[in-house]
């Protein structure tokens, strides 16, 4: 099997892609931590349903949302109507590199020769986002520390997170943490703070 890093992927086609595994970016995390990958296709109802039941468990004080390339937006959404059910909530976001390794099969079954064609991996470094939510008091002082909101000043809408298509049509077209925002009076603005983004491992080295 070849592989490569960019394009020239024209007469191939996509067959199946796999994230490497990395550690989550809080070394302080107990080991039965629940982590939430949110994916691309992933319903935000059953994301929601599940973290909101373990949540509710006084033992459970700490949970992770996680989510690269496109699923940013859908992974920032469950984080903030979590912060507005709950409450209270201590966070710590982190931006950082993750590493993917794509299988494309050729649309041409043999080469001019007459051999069969080799697949080809291609290995990509897509944006990915780390959100820790802990009931528990986190220290302040740590980069991209961000303290609990009063629910009043959280501006959800609604539709966002209960009709789940059109969430998905309209973060798509959104830029990335700029949620759309209301001119009716009153309404409020819901931020992001800005966080460091972490290059991948090995140009870090």
């Amino acid at each position: 099997m070849q592989s490569t890093r960019n394009g020239g992927l024209e007469k191939f086609k996509k067959i199946g892609k796999t994230e490497e595994e990395s550690q989550l970016p809080f070394p302080e995390l107990p080991q039965d931590v629940v982590e939430m990958k949110v994916k691309e296709g992933s319903k935000i109802r059953n994301l929601m349903g599940f973290t909101m039941s373990r949540m509710e468990d006084e033992s459970m004080q700490q949970i992770v949302f996680s989510g690269s390339g496109r699923a940013i937006t859908k992974t920032i959404t469950c984080v903030e109507i979590m912060k507005r059910k709950v409450g209270g909530l201590h966070q710590v976001t982190k931006l950082r590199y993750q590493s993917l390794r794509e299988v494309w099969e050729s649309r041409e079954q043999q080469d001019p020769k007459g051999e069969s064609s080799e697949n080809l991996m291609v290995h990509k470094n897509v944006p990915s986002i780390c959100i820790l939510l802990s009931k528990d008091p986190l220290d302040p002082q740590k980069q991209d520390y961000q303290p609990p909101e009063s629910l009043t000043g959280l501006w959800i809408p609604e539709e966002d997170f209960i009709d789940e298509a059109s969430l998905s049509l309209r973060g798509a077209k959104r830029p990335l943490f700029s949620p759309k925002h209301s001119s009716e009076p009153g309404s409020k603005r819901l931020s992001v703070q800005p966080c460091q983004l972490e290059p991948p491992q090995h140009l870090a080295d």
